[in-house]
């Protein structure tokens, strides 16, 4: 079991990380403002989703075998980043709807969901990230570590996912307002589009 000390301290690390903004946060809000709440809702689920993949590869090594191979290391990487390049592209090419009266929005909260969870999964720097940053608050005296690992795990899971879930509901409500003006629905596409490319190049141009 872990200690209460322990236990804390990774609590209130993780909950400083989960809020800080970084890609997880930016394709929640894009998905949010673009395509409502519930899409951002359903994003945060397949964020949280892809991390508990994660958790599970880390635990069985898998993750170990990720950060040994440079070449899988890369393999995996451009694949996300072609991934997230192919949704910004698909976004920026999508007609703009000029009427939302019969709320229809770009993306279901499935697709959301689903797309959430590729992407996240896709992402070897947060394989790595389960890899290094778990281990460091387990005991091997404190009880099975595996037991740890997976304590720890869904910490972080449901505190990203509480993360995600506000920022989902802040962008959800801006982008309900946003969505009346014209102007805004002929370039939300665009602008979402640019933020899912930047985060494919950021991908792609990182290293281990």
């Amino acid at each position: 079991m872990i200690d209460l000390t322990t236990l804390i301290a990774y609590i209130i690390i993780v909950t400083g990380f989960v809020f800080i903004p970084g890609p997880a946060t930016l394709l929640t809000i894009a998905r949010a403002t673009s395509s409502g709440t519930r899409a951002g809702l359903a994003t945060g689920l397949g964020i949280a989703a892809g991390d508990i993949i994660h958790t599970f590869l880390a635990i069985v090594g898998i993750s170990a075998i990720i950060a040994a191979s440079a070449v899988l290391f890369s393999i995996i990487k451009y694949l996300g980043a072609a991934y997230l390049v192919y949704l910004g592209i698909k976004a920026i090419l999508a007609k703009a709807p000029t009427d939302m009266s019969s709320g229809a929005l770009p993306v279901s909260p499935r697709r959301a969901f689903h797309q959430a969870i590729l992407a996240e999964v896709l992402n070897p720097k947060t394989a790595l990230f389960f890899l290094a940053f778990l281990p460091q608050f387990v005991n091997p005296q404190a009880g099975p570590v595996t037991v740890q690992l997976v304590t720890l795990g869904v910490i972080f899971v449901l505190l990203g996912l509480m993360s995600t879930v506000v920022f989902a509901l802040g962008a959800g409500g801006l982008g309900n307002f946003l969505r009346r003006n014209p102007t805004v629905l002929r370039w939300q596409g665009k602008v979402v589009g640019g933020i899912y490319c930047a985060l494919g190049v950021r991908l792609a141009m990182q290293d281990r």
